[in-house]
């Protein structure tokens, strides 16, 4: 998707209403922030506000998500550009996903094999330490590579306000968590949840 693009579109069909990004905000029960965020291109709408928005802008969200008016046969045309889009970027998202797993995987396996022989094989003392010096090393750098790769693998869904969102490393590492959720502060609604992970931005299916 080009967010700069989209973001100029949303801007100039504002402004075509003869609306204030602060109207438009309270319009869609958001911040001004968010709003502001689309139309430089710095973000795009969450799935739950697309229609909304594409109401009050009275443009489809195929118009929307091309950036431009449509007439015709470029509809169309548009129309597939964009599935194809959202497929690729889930493809991409899932790749990462996948990534991130055999790193963290790896990691676990090489660390705990070194903790595994410095704790059952007989060996000299200084050679026993330096297998379990080595399991950390390996683990902790290891781990927060992994992190980093599945942080950026896909998006966190606030519960509240469905807004869709990649959190600061620090707000990973710290977040409690299950398999598939993190508890996290929403950016958009400032309310903290259980922010289910998924790997599109703007459309999960």
């Amino acid at each position: 998707m080009e967010q700069v693009k989209i973001g100029s579109f949303i801007k100039a069909m504002r402004k075509e209403r003869g609306l204030t990004q602060h109207e438009l905000a309270e319009m869609l029960y958001i911040s001004d922030k968010t709003v502001s965020k689309w139309e430089t291109g710095n973000g795009l709408p969450d799935v739950s506000l697309m229609m909304p928005l594409c109401k009050i802008l009275n443009i489809s969200v195929n118009e929307l998500l091309s950036g431009e008016r449509l007439d015709g046969d470029q509809y169309y045309k548009k129309a597939e550009e964009n599935i194809m889009t959202l497929m690729e970027e889930r493809k991409r998202e899932k790749k990462k996903l996948i990534i991130s797993i055999i790193v963290g995987l790896i990691v676990m396996l090489s660390s705990l094999t070194l903790m595994f022989v410095a704790s059952f094989v007989p060996l000299p003392e200084p050679t026993r330490i330096i297998l379990i010096v080595l399991g950390f090393v390996v683990l902790i750098p290891g781990l927060i590579v992994a992190c980093i790769l599945d942080k950026d693998a896909g998006y966190f869904e606030c519960k509240h306000c469905g807004h869709r969102f990649v959190p600061s490393l620090s707000a990973y590492m710290i977040g409690a968590h299950t398999l598939t959720t993190r508890h996290l502060k929403c950016p958009n609604c400032g309310k903290r949840s259980w922010c289910k992970k998924t790997l599109s931005k703007t459309n999960d299916k």
